[in-house]
């Protein structure tokens, strides 16, 4: 995702000053024209915007604020522009605000929607989270890199967003995928299903762009083994970021429908189906109930 982002900054006629752990991420970027950094702390001195792309929680608490980090001593300077597109839990992404703020630097929280795909074109979505001023800093990068930009509110509300988001995204995934396993078991045609679903009242993004039943749609992953996409292993992610938020949030509020799901792509994921986009569920359903026949 960063990799694709930063791509898209480049060819913006943006200079880029990149850090990555892997490092063919960073020789890629490097023979496009990128300057190569050591450490978040050496990009965040040489820039007056940084964009930070991480897997979770304990990333974005560390390059922020460990060691060597964003917003460690010899890092961001008074009045540099933090974005920080990562999906996280709000708390997170205020804490990190505010620790910026003390620093004389803006954190706006932008996790992202649209996947690979929508970062390699540019065609993401991000949901932004920061005062007024920020946001509309934020906008003018935000636009070589996606197509929709949203303000949800202050600091962390992009991240609730996102989080909101997923967790309806997993819940009707997860149906869609039943949805045709049942239809598989009756003999009804898949293709007919869709169909059906896409014009009447069942009709959701897992069916209508990401059908996950493998013969129905071209051009998505279940049509190419379920590689490329939404790994199953983030869908778990978000779904355990999603209800630790809800834990904590005042008062506590349960998920039924959410932790069903996080139940099902936890058990996909440790059936080996992880690295497989979330769509895989059709599949991995499927099986188990021919195996229990």
């Amino acid at each position: 995702m960063g990799s694709h982002m930063a791509s898209n900054l480049l060819k913006a006629g943006r200079p880029v000053v990149a850090f990555d752990v892997v490092e063919s991420s960073l020789n890629a970027l490097a023979s496009a024209g990128a300057t190569v950094a050591n450490s978040p702390a050496a990009v965040a001195a040489a820039s007056k915007t940084v964009v930070t792309m991480l897997p979770s929680n304990p990333h974005v608490l560390k390059v922020y604020l460990g060691d060597g980090g964003v917003l460690s001593v010899g890092g961001a300077a008074a009045g540099t522009l933090l974005i920080d597109c990562s999906t996280c839990e709000p708390a997170v992404s205020q804490q990190v605000a505010a620790v910026a703020k003390d620093r004389g630097s803006m954190l706006v929280d932008a996790p992202v929607s649209g996947g690979t795909m929508g970062a390699e074109q540019a065609t993401l979505t991000f949901m932004v989270g920061g005062p007024e001023d920020a946001f509309a800093a934020a906008e003018k990068v935000l636009t070589h890199m996606g197509k929709k930009i949203v303000h949800c509110g202050d600091i962390g509300m992009g991240q609730a967003a996102k989080l909101c988001n997923n967790l309806v995204l997993g819940i009707c995934m997860a149906g869609v995928c039943e949805g045709h396993a049942l239809a598989d078991r009756l003999g009804l045609d898949q293709k007919r299903l869709a169909d059906i679903l896409n014009t009447s009242s069942g009709r959701c993004w897992s069916s209508d762009t990401n059908n996950p039943c493998p013969g129905v749609m071209e051009g998505v992953p279940a049509a190419r083994g379920y590689t490329g996409g939404f790994a199953c292993d983030l869908m778990v992610k978000d779904l355990g970021l999603a209800s630790g938020a809800a834990l904590t949030s005042k008062p506590k509020l349960g998920l039924p429908m959410g932790s069903l799901a996080l139940q099902l792509y936890s058990l996909m994921s440790s059936h080996g189906g992880g690295h497989k986009d979330f769509s895989g569920l059709y599949q991995f359903i499927a099986q188990v109930d021919s195996k229990e026949r």
